[in-house]
């Protein structure tokens, strides 16, 4: 086993603490990567914020990284020691069923293997997150971080960013497709950069009017406040397109009459159940998706379009030591978008 240290909650408490790790000896394809820079997810949040740690489980977060590549399996052949990389939150699949077969490796039919709190389909381990100085991934789930991306701004493309790429490229948005993103955080922030910079004219609807400066500046030609009636009637009907990122449980009815006739409403932010008014869905033949992560495919052409087009998040870097303050602030929605650790502090 290689040694290395990282963030663990341990007891009852849901702080983090300092602790020593241990990854498994490298594969004929894996590869150990470095961790420089990890992001702050809310999925994070909710992990630390529920744990039991029933069986014995051990729970390391983190599934958005960059790093560097230190050490290949003798069977690696894409990357050398010494390549920048970024690793999300999906590390190994079946790579056998449909859904694999076509890149779509995050809806694998036996479920993917996910980058903590997953079981690895050798071992049978539970996988440890990004949390840490070093990782082991196979090679197939680990990413060219392209040149020109820094790679701490970098870090969140790999989550938040793969999740709102999936809907926005999926659903074809371009030139001429109307698009609302549905809460400016650390989603909803990125959702609107890609979707500007795919030609599509951008509005964010908020319930903080305060945030109609960050909005303009993102590139979004305004701001709806979602506790305005007036300006919800105003925009009905309006958005070929709406990317709902908020975190919360809501009522989607609000957002799916901004979707135009045969529009779109894609739910990414909240993940629990939702009861739907049919209605609203039949008024205007409107359509109700949802999206989670992406495959291999999508995220390497996410991460090149990312490059291209000077994309990054909009982070507060702290050092790793100041995770519980992260996440913290994180609940109480106390960043402007996303926080990443610098992972070098553990050395």
């Amino acid at each position: 086993m290689r040694n290395t240290v990282g963030w663990q909650v341990e007891g009852p408490s849901p702080a983090l603490r300092r602790t020593p790790l241990e990854r498994r000896d490298l594969r004929p394809d894996d590869l150990a990567v470095r961790v420089d820079y990890c992001g702050v997810c809310h999925t994070d949040l909710h992990a630390v914020s529920s744990w039991d740690g029933a069986g014995g489980r051990r729970l390391v977060p983190g599934h958005e990284f960059t790093g560097v590549v230190t050490e290949t399996g003798p069977a690696v052949t894409r990357f050398t020691v010494g390549d920048p990389v970024a690793v999300g939150n999906i590390v190994d699949s079946c790579g056998e069923c449909a859904m694999c077969r076509a890149g779509q490796e995050n809806f694998c039919h036996a479920f993917p293997t996910l980058t903590y709190d997953g079981t690895d389909r050798h071992d049978g381990s539970t996988t440890l997150g990004g949390y840490s100085r070093e990782y082991v991934v196979r090679d197939r789930f680990a990413h060219a971080l392209p040149a020109g991306l820094d790679p701490a701004a970098a870090a969140p493309l790999l989550c938040a960013g793969i999740t709102v790429w999936e809907p926005l490229h999926t659903l074809g948005v371009g030139p001429g497709t109307r698009v609302a993103v549905a809460g400016l955080g650390g989603l909803g922030h990125l959702a609107v950069k890609i979707a500007v910079a795919l030609g599509a004219p951008t509005s964010v609807v908020s319930r903080s009017p305060d945030k109609a400066a960050d909005a303009r500046r993102l590139g979004a030609h305004g701001l709806i406040v979602s506790t305005d009636p007036e300006q919800l009637a105003d925009a009905r009907d309006r958005f070929d397109v709406v990317i709902d990122t908020v975190s919360a449980p809501h009522d989607l009815g609000p957002y799916l009459r901004l979707v135009a006739m045969d529009g779109t409403l894609s739910h990414v932010g909240h993940l629990g159940p939702v009861t739907v008014e049919t209605t609203d869905l039949l008024v205007g033949r409107k359509k109700l998706s949802s999206a989670g992560s992406g495959g291999t495919p999508a995220t390497a052409a996410m991460l090149d379009f990312c490059a291209e087009h000077g994309i990054t998040a909009d982070i507060e870097l702290l050092p790793s030591a100041r995770v519980n303050e992260a996440l913290d602030r994180l609940r109480r929605n106390d960043v402007r978008y996303r926080f990443v650790l610098d992972m070098s502090d553990l050395d």
